[in-house]
């Protein structure tokens, strides 16, 4: 057969590789990835330079951007209990993963899943052609070789934990007759690409974490590792190499480049945006056009009253118990600082109202600072922004380590310090084993670090914990009155003041089932 058209990733991957791919690519401080156009080919075909493999490559990080850069990227973790949004309007796609009700029909993860497999099948492309290819700079070759491990290991992890099971491609030809992967033959793939990855890459990379190199991949391997433990594999040898590819990490921050910033809340501004936390990042460029800004922040994250888009609001649960002091100031805005008009305004200082977020008119929760931006960096009022994208933050390195040391039963001093480490920088005691459980502090931890990076859901998932999570999920605050477009007030049952459970919160439930769209071309993805 012959006809590529069958599929819709295949569709998609089809008309960009045959149409060569002519993308921008702007990693901010990126000096690696200067080049314009990046392209990717069906032909096995070596490489007739080093510029021409970098342009391969370079197309297959366009790709990678691309299926990341908006939230249908990071859908399914609106299911986690740290991040809600609109109960109404145009939201009903991210409803679905609110409301633990997603079909297969979802349009925005049919998004997803054709976006990711593009972002393979580009790096398919650079790694079966590599083969044929000897370049006279060997150290070039092996980095850029590298690199596409990585960025496939990195798309194959986005669809292990979205996915229970789906289809691994590890070359250019499309087989009609392809049929899905277990969560560990998942795993298995992700584990060969991140070695081969950590085998090539160099030691380290200019700082942010935009470029991957050993310690970016040894730092995925211990988050991999960390989810192989955990449901639904459960093999907890995986502990230990959590904890100890988590330590190699820690042991050579110095060497990697990496370490926590003293302002957590910097890392959430545009100014802010390389750093030492960075461990694996994507940087956006909202001048160079909407093909290359980040596309989850800015208005993204305020109510209707405000001018914006709805989307990504906070829990009210977990906001109220959400520890206070800076950590928490860094990650929400409780407050929308207004001009005269009852706009909002970049000018903090001489704002003329505050207003409280139990005050909003269309939904009444708290907004996160970590999507907004600071309202001085003037992000609010639109949909692209020059945002890095963390992937992994040093902080969680830290707590991984912490987390599997303990339930692998080895939690020495160390792992205690990394613990203190992030506990210390949120402005919390240091604990110890006279307190409580290192594995279960550090879990906790985690949630309150990650909250609304779209991680949550998968820490809730590896451990179980859905039900426990979202069973009780109404808001401790009396919200009872919404407001029409009139400002008249209706009471409302405090029911419909966020998205109820509509799904099962069962391990059942806990993964997207695999688009029909996708099932319906290649039938063989349904057994």
């Amino acid at each position: 057969m012959k006809n590529i058209n069958i599929s819709k990733s295949f569709r998609a991957y089809t008309v960009m590789m045959v149409s060569a791919l002519i993308i921008t690519v702007a990693f901010s401080g990126c000096s690696d990835l200067d080049e314009d156009p990046g392209m990717s080919r069906l032909a096995i075909e070596p490489f007739k330079g080093g510029e021409e493999m970098q342009l391969a490559v370079t197309g297959a990080y366009s790709l990678f951007m691309t299926a990341q850069q908006r939230t249908a990227g990071h859908i399914e973790t609106y299911a986690g209990d740290d991040m809600t949004t609109h109960r109404e309007s145009n939201k009903s796609t991210f409803r679905e993963y609110d409301q633990m009700s997603f079909t297969s029909l979802n349009g925005r993860m049919i998004e997803k899943y054709a976006q990711l497999y593009a972002a393979i099948r580009a790096a398919n492309t650079v790694l079966v052609n590599s083969e044929e290819t000897v370049l006279n700079d060997a150290t070039l070759q092996d980095n850029l070789t590298g690199q596409a491990h990585f960025l496939r290991a990195m798309s194959y992890f986005n669809l292990a934990r979205t996915f229970n099971e789906a289809p691994i491609v590890l070359d250019l030809s499309p087989d009609f007759e392809i049929t899905r992967s277990s969560k560990l033959e998942l795993y298995q793939q992700i584990e060969s690409d991140l070695l081969k990855a950590e085998e090539l890459l160099p030691m380290s990379t200019p700082v942010g974490g935009i470029l991957p190199s050993k310690g970016t991949t040894r730092a995925m391997l211990a988050r991999l590792y960390l989810d192989w433990a955990g449901f639904p594999v459960k093999d907890n040898s995986k502990y230990a190499l959590a904890a100890s590819y988590s330590k190699n990490v820690i042991d050579n921050k110095g060497v990697y480049g990496y370490d926590l910033v003293d302002d957590m809340a910097s890392l959430y501004s545009v100014e802010g945006s390389v750093n030492s936390e960075g461990v694996f990042c994507v940087s956006f460029c909202a001048p160079c056009g909407i093909t290359f800004s980040n596309r989850k922040n800015g208005k993204l994250g305020l109510p209707s009253d405000f001018g914006g888009w709805q989307e990504s609001f906070a829990e009210i649960r977990f906001f109220e118990d959400f520890p206070e002091g800076h950590r928490k100031d860094a990650t929400y805005h409780t407050e929308i600082p207004v001009d005269a008009a009852g706009n909002v305004t970049a000018d903090v200082a001489n704002a003329a109202d505050f207003v409280a977020w139990e005050e909003f008119k269309d939904q009444k929760n708290p907004v996160f600072r970590k999507v907004v931006g600071p309202f001085e960096e003037d992000n609010f009022n639109t949909f692209m922004t020059s945002r890095t994208d963390y992937f992994m933050r040093y902080a969680e390195v830290l707590l991984i380590y912490a987390e599997a040391s303990g339930r692998g039963g080895n939690a020495g001093g160390e792992a205690w310090n990394a613990l203190n480490e992030v506990r210390g920088r949120a402005g919390l005691a240091d604990v110890s084993a006279a307190d409580g459980s290192i594995e279960d502090f550090a879990f906790t931890e985690k949630k309150w670090e990650l909250a609304g990076e779209y991680l949550r859901w998968y820490d809730l998932v590896r451990m179980e914990k859905v039900e426990e999570a979202l069973s009780n999920r109404n808001p401790r605050v009396s919200i009872g009155i919404f407001y029409d477009a009139n400002g008249v007030g209706t009471p409302v049952p405090l029911a419909e003041a966020s998205n109820p459970i509509l799904g099962s919160l069962g391990t059942d439930n806990y993964f997207a089932p695999l688009p029909a769209t996708e099932v319906g071309q290649l039938p063989s993805l349904g057994n």
